[in-house]
C-alpha cells in the first residue's frame, strides 16, 4: 500500500504542529486550502488533534508526529 494523496495532506498538516510545548497548537482558518481544511477534519475524526479546525495534539497525535519526524528525516537523509 502506498500513501494516498489524502494522507500526505495529514502528514504535512501534522508535521506543522509545534513539537517545543504540549501547550501549543495549530488553528486553520477558514480562508485556508480546502485540502489543509479537509485534512485537519480528517485528523480530528481520527483522534490525531482535539478539534475539526486544529487545536492541539492528542496523546496519540503526539507519538505520530514523532514517528512522522523519524520518516522525515530517514527520507531526508543523504
Amino acid at each position: 500500500m502506498t500513501f494516498t494523496s489524502d494522507m500526505i495532506a495529514e502528514l504535512n498538516l501534522l508535521l506543522k504542529f509545534p513539537n517545543k510545548s504540549l501547550m501549543q497548537g495549530l488553528k486553520i482558518h477558514n480562508d485556508a486550502e480546502a485540502e489543509v481544511i479537509a485534512a485537519a477534519k480528517r485528523l480530528f475524526d481520527k483522534g490525531i488533534v482535539t478539534l475539526p479546525d486544529g487545536g492541539y495534539l492528542t496523546d496519540l497525535g503526539h507519538d505520530l508526529f514523532e514517528h512522522a519526524q523519524v520518516v522525515k528525516m530517514a527520507l531526508m537523509h543523504q
